[in-house]
């Protein structure tokens, strides 16, 4: 292996030959070239295929192949998923050489050229000296993005790595599987969704989604699967009259109905507060028009349509005349049928269809790329915009801003003179004024939005019509930080209220020091940082900000330093707290195996394996019962807090101290009673609250530890906390409670 590695330059790639296995996945690779790519250059791709074996040879991935086929994987998907081009494959291949073997750049470049070096170049993550996790991950997300305004293949290219990564997750341990699953839900994701990669978008989550919650992914696959013959039969009956007068009318179109991705059910679920039998638009029904058709067509389609049922106007979305910043455009109108069930239908042409489900590659494909396109032009100016002196401490903040304003859906609004500009929902006056220039932002002094003079925090709606009266000099105010939601006035205004902190902070420091020069006392900046942690403060800039405001009296330092000094410690009751507990992770880990104590009822886990006996707790913020899907997290006093695994504050955990996260599950016969809860909406009725806890206390033999209820125009909402075996156990209180008279629907209470 070593020696396969130092003669890379020397190797003819052309003339190597491969075993029978390795030229039958090179020529699948090919076949696929040739049936999505525009004219591949075959022999280059054969080149790359082969450094890429011989770079990776005798590695092996999680799951025991052989590692090449990782890099080959993520080729196929870029060639038939997402087909941009033979140079995307070549990169591909190549990804990881640069990072994990011996190959370099410049053999890169020797081999093949500089457009495949730089595109790898792009794709290859950091390898800095950052300690923070999360900072490490930052960083690598803000190189990404700084690589792709330069060449969208990079970022293309990096979505097919983690999409591979993502469909072969089950081979990795359970705790790397939900750190993988959360960075990607929380960053790669919503990235995708940026770019209009909606296929890739769609899948990500999906299997993100089966990593964190496999019990709710399972039970929404289960559902559909039962009623997709149903579904079927109401598309083909929704479709024939429309379908036969397109076909009159000579139209040449292809008819989809598919169902929503379950991540996206599941959300649905989760916000309306719903069961799944309540969540009536399951799926859309799209129609493509084929070439040369055109936006003029798709408005004679939505005539048919409308023609033959009933629209509702509040759910009609014109994307064609008005596209999305990620270039979509199609149709959307909600209509009703005789029988009142109500239908999305999605209207487009073919080209609107590829820009949709492959967003950036689409536009790649149709020479947008090449030529240079407005499309594309608005993807890297945002990129930039956002990436606009990026400062390396702040990258967390950066990835934090980054998020907000990835899945926000957009209002359109426009400035006086009628030019039209995209912000996030939510957005107000001092987000629009940052949007068209800093300067402006940083001046703001009032705005009028349609004429009318309206608050600088009000929120803005589409087709508003904004400007901004500035003033001649900066006009920022801290208060503002809570009322915009792009990233580029956050951005701006937490870097003021900091510049502020800091002016604040060395005012303090003068006042300081005045007192200890009047007071004849001088302390060191190291002991001055030892006073200030013993008073509660976290740093002495901190401790001279609060002084600087004047919400801490010098004197009282004064006091505490002269002590100090006198004594070499300011003498305090010690404190028993988890923040005092200073230990390493590995010491953390070792306390974790080696604390146990007798549980006084049922050793109700099996943590890493094995142990059950360990000092642990249940997260009052999720509340597990056995059956969910559990993961633990060490604290750092030794012992573990048992979260569900789609809970949003393990999420976090996850992300920033990864290396306390352990894998643990529930043991068999768990004798133990756990709380549950159960929202219950129905109408309301005399006597319906003690039907609900006859069923509870009679039937099922369930003890109920509190009720919530409230009443109002004729319906009632309950929820009722109670004492559980297990899962299973809660949803047989959720079906017995469904059959009272009256209830509409009952669903566990998140």
């Amino acid at each position: 292996m070593a020696e396969t590695k130092t003669t890379y330059h020397t190797i003819d790639l052309d003339e190597y030959k491969l075993n029978s296995s390795q030229q039958e996945d090179l020529n699948q690779l090919l076949k696929l070239c040739r049936e999505h790519l525009e004219d591949p250059d075959e022999q280059m791709v054969a080149r790359a295929f082969k450094l890429c074996f011989l770079s990776h040879e005798g590695i092996e991935r999680a799951s025991g192949e052989p590692y090449y086929y990782h890099p080959v994987a993520v080729a196929k998907i870029v060639a038939s998923e997402i087909n941009i081009d033979d140079v995307s494959v070549v990169a591909a291949l190549l990804h990881d050489t640069v990072e994990d073997t011996e190959v370099t750049l410049e053999h890169i470049k020797e081999k093949f050229n500089d457009t495949v070096a730089h595109l790898i170049d792009g794709v290859t993550k950091i390898s800095g000296v950052f300690k923070s996790r999360d900072t490490k991950q930052a960083e690598t997300f803000m190189k990404l993005l700084l690589s792709m305004a330069e060449d969208i293949r990079v970022v293309l290219i990096k979505f097919a790595d983690r999409l591979h990564n993502m469909r072969t997750i089950q081979h990795l341990p359970r705790e790397k599987q939900l750190q993988k699953a959360t960075e990607t839900m929380e960053l790669y994701a919503p990235l995708a969704h940026r770019f209009g990669l909606f296929n890739i978008k769609s899948e990500l989550e999906d299997l993100c989604f089966k990593v964190i919650d496999p019990n709710s992914f399972k039970f929404i696959s289960r559902k559909l699967r039962e009623k997709r013959e149903s579904r079927e039969r109401f598309i083909e009956e929704f479709m024939q009259p429309i379908r036969e007068e397109l076909q009159n009318q000579g139209f040449r179109f292809e008819i989809k109905g598919r169902p929503k991705h379950i991540y996206s059910i599941f959300r649905k679920m989760q916000r309306q507060q719903k069961p799944f039998e309540e969540i009536y638009d399951l799926f859309a029904i799209r129609i493509i028009l084929e070439d040369p058709h055109t936006k003029e067509d798709c408005w004679r389609v939505y005539s048919i349509i409308t023609d033959w049922y009933t629209p509702i106007p509040k759910r009609f979305r014109d994307f064609i005349s008005v596209p999305k910043a990620n270039g979509y455009q199609s149709l959307h109108t909600t209509v009703i049928t005789k029988q009142g069930r109500k239908v999305e239908v999605q209207i487009r042409t073919r080209q609107m269809d590829d820009i949709a489900e492959k967003g950036l590659a689409a536009h790649w494909k149709y020479k947008e790329g090449k030529k240079g396109s407005e499309t594309l032009d608005k993807f890297v100016h945002w990129v930039r915009d956002i990436l606009d002196n990026p400062r390396p401490e702040a990258a967390t903040e950066f990835v934090k801003d980054f998020q907000l304003n990835l899945y926000q859906d957009e209002i359109y609004v426009f400035t006086p003179q009628g030019e039209l500009r995209t912000l996030p929902q939510g957005a107000t006056p001092i987000d629009f004024a940052f949007d068209i220039h800093s300067e402006i932002g940083e001046r703001a002094m009032a705005a009028k939005v349609n004429g009318k003079m309206a608050p600088l925090r009000q929120k803005l709606e589409i087709g508003d019509q904004v400007e901004i009266i500035t003033g001649n000099k900066i006009n920022l105010n801290p208060d503002w930080i809570d009322d915009v939601v792009t990233h580029k006035a956050k951005s701006r205004i937490r870097q003021f209220i900091k510049q502020k902190e800091r002016q604040v902070a060395d005012e303090g420091r003068e006042i300081w020091e005045k007192r200890a020069k009047r007071g004849k006392i001088e302390i060191s900046e190291q002991d001055l940082m030892q006073v200030a942690h013993k008073l509660s403060f976290d740093s002495t800039k901190e401790l001279f900000y609060e002084i600087g405001k004047g919400n801490y009296d010098v004197n009282k330092l004064f006091k505490s330093v002269k002590q100090f000094t006198g004594t070499g410690r300011i003498k305090e009751e010690k404190k028993e707290s988890e923040e005092q507990t200073v230990v390493t992770d590995e010491e953390i880990q070792q306390t974790y195996i080696d604390t146990a104590r007798s549980l006084g009822d049922e050793k109700a886990l099996v943590i890493d394996g094995n142990i059950s006996n360990i000092r642990y707790s249940y997260a009052n913020c999720c509340n597990p019962i056995p059956g969910d899907d559990v993961i633990g997290f060490i604290s750092r006093t030794g012992d573990v807090k048992i979260h569900r695994s789609n809970c949003k504050n393990i999420h976090h955990l996850i992300q920033t101290d990864g290396e306390r996260i352990i894998d643990v599950s529930w043991a068999k016969n768990i004798d133990s009673k756990f709380l549950g809860a159960v929202k219950v909406i129905g109408e309301d009725r005399v006597g319906l609250i003690n039907d609900l806890t006859d069923i509870l206390s009679k039937s099922m033999e369930t003890n109920m530890k509190s009720i919530n209820v409230t009443s109002d125009s004729g319906m009632f909402e309950g929820i009722l906390t109670v004492y559980v075996d297990d899962i299973n156990h809660l949803d047989r209180v959720v079906a017995k409670l469904h059959k009272v008279e009256g209830v509409k629907s009952v669903f566990r209470y998140e």
